[in-house]
């Protein structure tokens, strides 16, 4: 398929984080351009819970119940001017975005010994995948070698990041299910918008 080219809800939007069996070498992905380089990491879903990493594995964080914005917040600061009607407007200093998602918290994903409970505070930097989505795809795969069977098969909006799996906090709520919200930093520009053919 192609970018999405209509106007839609993001009901099948999927944000996942690649997790190969040792750390990556993030060094000398800050400034690739190219989708290939980002896509390749997203080959084959596992399971958080009891799956096992290895090259181009990746989890998708689940049950998300509100996705953020997603993209580089804008560093203008208004600056009052004496005599004038209106503030001037300035470039200030940009400060490193952070991603927070909620979710709807089910304790097997998060738990001590799963793929994305361990992953949280572990300093590990990871490659991460904001899929827009209006229909439902076949599978979560963006590497072009799965595309008609995956996210390929509809239309799709994809944006990379290279960030850390930064906190974890769960909401009790009593009449209500338990939701959590998830941060991640952002170590990287976004890239993208990306998508699979």
């Amino acid at each position: 398929m192609t970018q999405i080219s209509s106007i839609g809800a993001g009901l099948y939007t999927d944000m996942a984080m690649a997790v190969p069996s040792s750390p990556i070498d993030v060094s000398t992905l800050g400034s690739a351009t190219v989708d290939t380089t980002w896509k390749d990491f997203f080959d084959v879903e596992i399971n958080s819970a009891g799956g096992t990493k290895a090259t181009d594995t990746f989890v998708r964080i689940k049950n998300v119940r509100e996705f953020p914005s997603i993209g580089t917040p804008p560093n203008i600061v208004n600056v009052p001017v004496y005599g004038q009607s209106q503030s001037q407007q300035i470039q200030g200093q940009s400060d490193a975005p952070s991603v927070e998602l909620s979710l709807n918290f089910v304790a097997t994903d998060w738990a001590d010994g799963s793929i994305l409970g361990d992953a949280v505070g572990d300093g590990n930097q990871y490659v991460f995948r904001f899929a827009l989505m209006n229909s439902m795809p076949g599978g979560y795969s963006s590497d072009a070698i799965n595309g008609p069977s995956d996210i390929g098969a509809v239309e799709n909006s994809l944006y990379f990041w290279i960030g850390k799996l930064e906190a974890l906090l769960v909401n009790p709520q009593l009449t209500d299910a338990t939701t959590a919200t998830v941060t991640m930093s952002v170590q990287s520009a976004f890239f993208g918008a990306f998508t699979v053919d």
